[in-house]
């Protein structure tokens, strides 16, 4: 099928996030510790997230999509950030205080 040409560069452009996202995600390798394994693939996969919601931004124009896409910016970005700084503090060594910060509850604000 044909699309057109602005439709096509919305298929480059999602093809392209979608590939670096799975090879980033796959990059690091497995280390055999689950967790610091879980967090380093996660990274990429809400990297992947943010960068599709960009794409639906520039793209798209049904504004409930938009505002999902805007959502997911938000709350993938923070996710990163807290995944990030998690993921460093696993590298080092075991985490003797694992309620402490950063918490990974997401968004929604919610501690165990």
């Amino acid at each position: 099928m044909r699309y057109p040409v602005q439709f096509q560069r919305f298929i480059s452009e999602m093809d392209r996030d979608m590939q670096k996202m799975m090879a980033d995600m796959h990059r690091p390798g497995y280390t055999g510790n689950a967790d610091v394994d879980f967090l380093a693939m996660m990274i990429p996969h809400h990297q992947g997230a943010v960068d599709m919601a960009r794409l639906m931004l520039i793209h798209g124009r049904d504004p409930l999509t938009r505002k999902l896409a805007e959502e997911i910016l938000a709350s993938q970005t923070t996710e990163i950030a807290a995944m990030r700084a998690r993921l460093e503090i696993l590298r080092r060594a075991p985490d003797a205080d694992p309620g402490a910060f950063p918490a990974l509850s997401g968004t929604r604000g919610v501690r165990d």
